[in-house]
């Protein structure tokens, strides 16, 4: 099964600052992350500062892939995430640098050989995960979660994994907000390494 491809309409202004359609249609980049077949990473939009420019800057989507939002920015996409499989998980560890590399970011990668899936990674941001469309098991490092279309995530910078153990594809809507560690809880994290 797949999903049917996200439609996009951006607004923005004319000369005399009237609303209109800057854009409309599919998205212009969708990528497959090469390390885990079928993930698909579906980039909607991005912001690079807080307050958000408010303007009819270009398309903040075209480009390298990145997994973190931009320093005091958002981002958001939408991704695809097959099922886990047995050979996935068997062989997952030594592909994982190589997929979080190909979206930007191999230090994200916190998988150790006694982790308990082979895509736990952390980064410094309050993410938004919610299920769209099938079922997901969130991994924490002590205890799992099972979400199903209509679940939200609020993901605080914490270590974790997207377990897809339902057998059918699933599609996640993630927004994530550029974020800063607790000086006391940054102690704790770099204690961890």
């Amino acid at each position: 099964m797949s999903f049917p491809s996200i439609h996009r309409v951006v607004t923005g202004h004319d000369e005399q600052g009237r609303s209109v359609v800057s854009s409309e249609g599919p998205l212009p980049t969708v990528v497959e992350i090469a390390a885990i077949p079928g993930t698909l990473f579906h980039e909607v939009w991005s912001t690079s500062q807080t307050p958000a420019r408010v303007g009819n800057d270009g398309d903040p989507t075209l480009g390298p892939l990145v997994l973190s939002p931009p320093a005091g920015g958002t981002r958001m996409r939408f991704v695809d995430i097959p099922p886990d499989t047995d050979d996935f998980l068997a062989n997952a560890q030594h592909r994982m640098r190589e997929a979080f590399s190909q979206i930007g970011e191999a230090q994200a990668s916190t998988v150790k050989n006694d982790s308990p899936h082979p895509l736990m990674h952390r980064t410094e941001s309050v993410d938004y995960g919610i299920v769209i469309d099938g079922e997901m098991t969130l991994v924490l490092d002590r205890g799992e979660v099972a979400l199903k279309a209509g679940s939200v995530v609020v993901q605080r910078g914490t270590n974790h994994a997207w377990a897809n153990r339902s057998g059918k594809p699933c599609r996640m809507l993630f927004i994530l907000v550029d974020g800063r560690y607790d000086p006391d809880l940054a102690l704790r994290l770099r204690g961890e390494d």
